[in-house]
């Protein structure tokens, strides 16, 4: 019974560290959408369009991972 006990404490271990790191990857996401909104120079454009396609990815990673611990 131990062993149960200790396995769920992990997974909720888990899954708290997951819904952190998802909602830093909303944070890096709004981030880089702002950064984006805001330069003019063509380096920094593509530079923040950059960062947020692999925030966004980030973010996707992490909730499939996320979904995937539910079921």
């Amino acid at each position: 019974m131990k062993g149960l006990l200790k396995k769920h404490l992990v997974l909720s271990e888990e899954e708290r560290n997951l819904r952190r790191e998802i909602e830093r990857s909303k944070t890096a996401i709004d981030s880089a959408r702002n950064h984006f909104e805001q330069v003019v120079d063509p380096t920094l454009i593509d530079c923040y369009i950059y960062e947020l396609n692999a925030a966004q990815l980030r973010y996707q990673f992490l909730l499939r991972r996320f979904k995937s611990r539910e079921v």
